[in-house]
């Protein structure tokens, strides 16, 4: 069964799953069910009274309770009840809509029609983000306002309103094989009008089809009572009160909770342009400790930083086959310059391989010229359609990549583990994020790569995510670019290449992985702010506090430390703020504390207070420091252990997804057993596999034939 995740309250949602529809010939035309279902419709309601109705009503107001204007953004059920009192034909379509929207229109209740093909992980009754981009059916873009309900999975909304229309993205067509029906209702629509709903759907498409049927459910969001919204005071000191601090609970409303995280703590915000988030300096200086700390692991290796144009031809992305198929359906192309249209198209950078590699083919010619390892940081395009998360998924992203060229196969493999193991000390050593390093299977290596290996993490909401990759390319770049050189004994020879890139989506996992209910927890050793001094002022020891807590600032100058010495904010309140900012340690510091010559240190991660002498307080700092980064990552490394179950049988699998859980099987390696559990998993797939293999081989979890190696799986970013 699908599962359903209520972000908001008083709706309901009938579930209908079709499988294996075949068409076949109906002793009724679509024409004749109409005939019978508008005259049933037009003896039962009238245009003067339909806003009267208890179940349109109660449509409405949900739609007033999200800042929707129900006679502005029709409820789809309604504008078909309202076409047909009109006395208009319906739009024809397919027999599975046409059929559908009768239904709909005879219920009162609005449906979603999903081709199941296009479905991917759960289904999500939440909010929108703000300027989160809805495809409407023709491929129209609607940016939201970030308040509207909307039913989404796990990449993109499916719905919008609940619901005013169905995405471009999941529509169905006369080659629906698996259809899904999403029958909506209210806390006010009982349980025996859906169910009759969903009844009456079945019915009428049993006259053109034959199909399984797979799943009938109802579901059920918590039912509260609305509160009527109290009168908020304009004053400049209550907005900071409301605006500041974090009201989403991380384990409740995660989405609310990384929104309001990322913007309150100012480590990001959202741009005009949708997809792409402005890297405000709380966050870019995270970046900056994880470039300074990879430069001088590749640059003490021999790599050397390089820039390519940001620009790439048509005709250069289309050399390597495999490649542009991976990327063509996301590239962002520039056609014209001013009012000219471009002779050729160029493509924004969604990867640098091919403008990278033209310019390979004209500087290497011998031997002597290799091995180039070259790397650039730099920013890409991928211009993507799936719900846009900052940091981890967006259509404008920073990363570094490496493009190296090798004599030997031998060269190039050595290179693709030493990156890797960089990639995981970032992760480890700065992030304080335990990862866990393996190899792609064929279906979910790089496009065009013998083999990547990846870095793969496990996020406390029961999602993998891949955290950085590494490919040995081979040869099939080379060829297709022709770089090629004269060995030792000049005879021509293809090089070996590789690819590797880090990005932005790491910061993200630090975020999630350590954030909590107050906000961000940043790890020591890439915070902006290690260390931040509140003193707490009086009028009448004010002056000999503020210089004492100076001083404190110049005995810690070798840590990144600020003094808060605001006097237009209480005490209580900078603590609140640099809480959410996930400051490690926060100093106070008093007149007490001045008369006994020490500081109050409270920890971020723990909330734990220690006092220090102020002698003692640089030694005391560093080893607070030092124990925060390792309790980060402790922590971080027993939730990820208890996510990971081992299972041996296919129904421990299904148990284990369910659950949530990181899990390690056996697997036959046959890429189609691989499609066949994310198919019936509702998109577990796998992330990798693992270098630390098990001696002992068992049987594939899923098809019983001999496994190949141990797999870890789970619904992934």
């Amino acid at each position: 069964m699908i599962k359903v995740n209520f972000n908001v309250n008083n709706v309901k949602l009938g579930i209908v799953n079709l499988k294996n529809l075949k068409e076949k010939k109906s002793n009724k035309s679509i024409e004749d069910f109409e005939k019978d279902i508008f005259k049933e419709i037009k003896s039962k309601y009238s245009l003067d009274t339909l806003g009267e109705n208890e179940i349109i009503k109660s449509f409405r107001e949900l739609y007033w309770s999200f800042s929707m204007d129900p006679t502005k953004n029709r409820i789809s059920s309604e504008a078909l009840l309202r076409r047909i009192l009109k006395g208009n034909n319906m739009w024809r379509i397919n027999n599975i809509v046409d059929s559908l929207n009768m239904i709909s229109a005879k219920s009162l209740l609005p449906m979603g029609y999903i081709d199941h093909s296009t479905f991917k992980g759960e289904i999500t009754i939440r909010t929108t983000n703000k300027d989160e981009e809805f495809i409407k059916i023709g491929g129209k873009i609607k940016k939201c306002k970030g308040t509207e309900i909307c039913v989404s999975d796990d990449e993109k909304i499916m719905d919008y309103g609940y619901a005013t229309s169905d995405s471009d993205l999941t529509k169905v067509s006369d080659k629906t094989k698996d259809l899904m029906i999403l029958i909506y209702g209210t806390k006010d629509v009982s349980d025996e009008h859906l169910k009759k709903s969903m009844s009456d759907s079945i019915e009428i498409l049993s006259n053109f089809y034959d199909f399984k049927i797979e799943e009938e459910s109802i579901k059920s969001a918590k039912v509260v009572k609305i509160a009527p919204k109290k009168e908020v005071k304009n004053t400049k000191k209550e907005e900071k009160k409301d605006t500041l601090g974090m009201t989403a609970k991380k384990d409740e409303n995660f989405s609310e909770w990384y929104t309001q995280v990322i913007q309150k703590s100012k480590m990001a915000d959202y741009s005009s342009v949708s997809g792409c988030i402005v890297y405000r300096p709380y966050s870019y200086e995270v970046w900056e400790e994880i470039q300074d700390f990879f430069n001088k692991k590749i640059k003490k290796s021999g790599v050397k930083n390089a820039y390519f144009p940001v620009l790439i031809p048509e005709s250069l992305l289309n050399k390597e086959a495999a490649h542009v198929e991976g990327f063509a359906p996301e590239v962002a192309w520039v056609t014209h310059g001013g009012n000219t249209k471009l002779g050729e198209r160029l493509a924004v950078r969604p990867t640098s391989e091919t403008i990278m590699y033209d310019s390979y083919s004209k500087w290497i010619r011998s031997h002597n010229d290799l091995p180039l390892r070259l790397n650039q940081w730099n920013s890409v395009v991928r211009w993507e359609f799936k719900h846009a998360t900052p940091f981890l998924r967006g259509r404008e992203f920073l990363w570094q990549e490496g493009h190296t060229v090798f004599e030997t196969k031998n060269e190039a493999e050595d290179e693709v583990f030493e990156i890797s193991e960089y990639y995981s000390k970032i992760y480890e050593e700065l992030l304080a994020v335990p990862v866990i390093q393996g190899k792609k299977t064929e279906s979910e290596k790089f496009a065009g790569a013998e083999y990547s290996v990846s870095c793969e993490t496990f996020l406390p909401l029961g999602k993998a995510v891949q955290g950085c990759t590494s490919h040995l390319l081979g040869q099939n770049f080379a060829k297709a670019f022709d770089i090629s050189f004269l060995d030792k004994n000049g005879k021509k020879q293809y090089p070996w290449q590789n690819s590797w890139g880090y990005s932005t989506r790491s910061l993200g996992i630090m975020i999630i992985t350590h954030g909590d209910d107050k906000g961000l927890v940043m790890p020591p050793k890439v915070a902006p702010i290690q260390v931040v001094i509140v003193p707490i002022l009086f009028d009448k020891t004010k002056k000999k506090v503020l210089k004492e807590a100076n001083n404190i600032k110049k005995k810690l100058d070798d840590f990144k430390i600020k003094l808060d010495d605001r006097t237009d904010y209480t005490p209580g309140w900078k603590y609140n703020e640099w809480e959410l900012k996930g400051v490690p340690i926060r100093i106070e510091f008093g007149p007490r504390d001045l008369e006994n010559n020490q500081a109050m240190l409270v920890r971020r991660d723990t909330g734990d207070k220690k006092a220090v002498k102020l002698n003692d307080i640089e030694k005391e700092v560093k080893k607070m420091l030092d124990k925060i980064q390792k309790n980060l990552y402790e922590t971080a490394q027993k939730r990820i252990e208890n996510s990971i179950e081992k299972v041996k049988n296919w129904d421990e699998f299904k148990t284990a997804t369910s659950q949530k859980k990181w899990i390690k099987a056996m697997h036959c390696g046959d890429a189609k057993c691989e499609k066949k559990i994310k198919d019936e998993t509702n998109g577990v797939k796998t992330n990798c596999i693992p270098f630390d293999q098990p001696k002992k081989l068992g049987k594939c979890v899923k098809c019983g034939k001999d496994g190949k190696y141990e797999i870890l799986f789970a619904k992934s970013y």
